[in-house]
């Protein structure tokens, strides 16, 4: 199961925006996204806790290690979803999507492609 921590998050969503990058590279990103409140060795420490979890792959082969997601933000996503419906709402997606609609005040648009996909599945169940 794929969970990474909210930090771990930070850095593989640079990831998947920038590409393979550098200690360095992810550094600067997070610092412009968060107002430079992240320090370098925190990312490099945590980019090496990544690497072991597997999370991140190293690439050595130059003086500077570059580092690319190992996992596809899909894949995450789908595992952390899967992990809260399970945790939080009992295994019901019904209860999450209840609970997602109440909470949080969905556009226009959001609605009409939730009904787009409803109809798409109640034709898939036909």
């Amino acid at each position: 199961m794929i969970r990474p921590t909210n930090a771990e998050l930070a850095i593989l969503g640079v990831l998947w925006q920038r590409g393979p990058s550098t200690v360095r590279d992810v550094h600067e990103a997070l610092r412009a996204a968060r107002g430079g409140v992240v320090g370098y060795t925190t990312v490099l420490k945590l980019l090496q806790i990544m690497t072991e979890k597997k999370l991140v792959k190293r690439d050595t082969r130059s003086r500077t290690h570059v580092y690319a997601a190992a996992v596809s933000e899909a894949t995450t996503r789908d595992h952390l979803l899967s992990d809260l419906v399970d945790r939080a709402f009992g295994g019901s997606s019904l209860a999450l999507v209840l609970q997602a609609l109440s909470t949080t005040r969905a556009t226009p648009a959001e609605l009409e492609q939730i009904r787009r996909l409803l109809d798409e599945r109640k034709g898939d169940s036909r």
